[in-house]
């Protein structure tokens, strides 16, 4: 029984590591911000943890069946040849399975929700599935990762009102920008790599410093969209000193990007991306709280 479990928490683990569990703190944030402001408080806890449910469960089945869809890419990629499947710690039979175990668990829980969630689940499954192979086809591959994960906070609102709104729009439209200009920064590292492979990025195409500008350039786009929230929501210090940091760290983020070294590229790309998630959620959520009692 003590080996029955410690194999069963040893692919615990190992299924937590191929998703990168911990990237959740990307779509995460917003879509809590998203919860609140649908609500115009904390949502109820059915709300709460049928929306939580949803989000992992969605996000850990398009990231398996991403790595199951890059095998073979993985396999032939220095910088990725020691992950689960090419190191066949994990079989890709296995991480079908999870998959769809994860993708009826989102269904469930959409239905949980409301009528409008259920209804857009499969859309979202489509969605978020066909990313996998946005990179075979386009360069605007990154845009299509942003635009998939904005559908967290978009998907938070439903999961509260079960109707459309300008706003979550917005959010989600940030969260795009933000994600895919950090993604081209990653894709930095594998510019040759995509090249021989015939794999679509912005940074194959059009070569490093381009690249860069390009994620600048949607990271200020970003930042103004967020100032434009400010201006829509009537949001005050709090907020802005939120964005305030958020702009410093990715002023650091752009300028410690050196794609020959895999531990910064780490630190800029996911790392410091992590931090300013956390803390634009914290600014958001204690400047709403604070209007709302004063």
């Amino acid at each position: 029984m003590t080996a029955l479990a410690h194999k069963i928490w040893r692919k615990t683990i190992m299924f937590g590591e191929l998703v990168m569990f911990s990237h959740t703190l990307f779509s995460l944030p917003f879509a809590l911000i998203s919860m609140v402001w649908a609500a115009g408080g904390l949502p109820s806890a059915y709300i709460m943890i049928w929306s939580l449910i949803a989000l992992v469960a969605a996000r850990n089945g398009a990231n398996a069946l991403n790595r199951v869809a890059d095998r073979t890419f993985d396999e032939l990629n220095p910088r990725t040849a020691d992950r689960h499947l090419p190191r066949k710690l994990l079989g890709s039979k296995e991480v079908v399975i999870f998959v769809v175990i994860n993708y009826a668990i989102f269904i469930v829980a959409a239905a949980m929700l409301n009528t409008l969630c259920f209804i857009l689940s499969p859309v979202a499954i489509i969605l978020i599935s066909s990313y996998s192979y946005a990179k075979r086809y386009t360069w605007l591959s990154h845009l299509y990762l942003g635009f998939v994960i904005a559908s967290a906070p978009v998907g938070a609102w439903f999961a509260v009102t079960g109707a459309f709104a300008f706003t979550p729009f917005v959010l989600g439209t940030i969260v795009m920008l933000w994600i895919a200009g950090f993604d081209i920064v990653y894709a930095t590292q594998d510019i040759e790599f995509d090249r021989k492979t015939g794999l679509w990025s912005v940074p194959s195409v059009f070569g490093l410093e381009d690249s860069l500008f390009i994620a600048r350039s949607l990271h200020l786009i970003m930042v103004l969209l967020l100032l434009v929230l400010a201006w829509m929501r009537s949001l005050g210090w709090i907020y802005l000193s939120g964005i305030g940091i958020a702009i410093i760290l990715l002023l650091v983020e752009h300028q410690i990007i050196k794609p020959s070294n895999r531990k910064l590229m780490k630190l800029a790309s996911y790392k410091l991306n992590q931090v300013i998630s956390m803390v634009i959620l914290f600014c958001t959520l204690i400047d709403f709280y604070v209007q709302s009692t004063s």
